[in-house]
């Protein structure tokens, strides 16, 4: 009896590690990354574009940063995009090294810019029309650990200017003057 007892034991035993290791949970793993990157893209985008009274965020090259109501959180950002704004100006500019996504203002508000960035081997990154938000500034999400060529178009003017992606790299441009 008891040599049955053991042999069941053993048999549910066996059939709950073999369920315990199933596979299946590396695809929901990415899935989730996939998820927590999106989200992390979301949380930046509302406070680059929201108005928020008592919460202030920043964004690091490895971090966003929110303060609100006196209670400090930290962010994680993606390991293989980094984020970078860019407050193309004619006239008026701050410098900035960390971006505030709730306090940097630029001064061309709404406005189209034609875009263009390529890598060192001249591959396109992007080139489109881009629209600054309310506070100025073109949001970017690019390729982390390069360094880039970026031109701006703007009502007959023009400015280029090299920008790079590696960790401690600035993620507030503040420095591209359109000529």
């Amino acid at each position: 009896m008891k040599k049955a007892l053991f042999l069941i034991m053993g048999i549910l035993l066996s059939v709950v590690l073999v369920a315990c290791t199933n596979d299946s949970s590396a695809p929901q793993e990415e899935g989730k990354k996939v998820e927590e990157k999106q989200d992390i893209k979301e949380q930046v985008h509302a406070y680059s574009i929201g108005k928020f009274e008592e919460v202030t965020a920043s964004i690091t090259s490895n971090e966003l940063l929110v303060t609100d109501n006196g209670k400090k959180t930290s962010f994680d950002l993606p390991k293989d995009e980094f984020f970078v704004s860019i407050a193309p100006f004619v006239e008026t500019t701050h410098e900035c090294a960390i971006h505030s996504l709730t306090g940097c203002q630029g001064e061309l508000v709404e406005k189209d810019f034609d875009v263009h960035i390529q890598d060192d081997e001249g591959n396109v990154v992007m080139e489109e029309t881009v629209t600054s938000l309310e506070n100025g500034f073109i949001d970017l999400w690019l390729p982390r650990d390069q360094t880039y060529q970026v031109k701006i178009e703007y009502d007959g003017k023009a400015v280029e200017s090299e920008i790079s992606t590696f960790e401690g790299d600035n993620t507030c441009i503040t420095t591209m003057q359109l000529t």
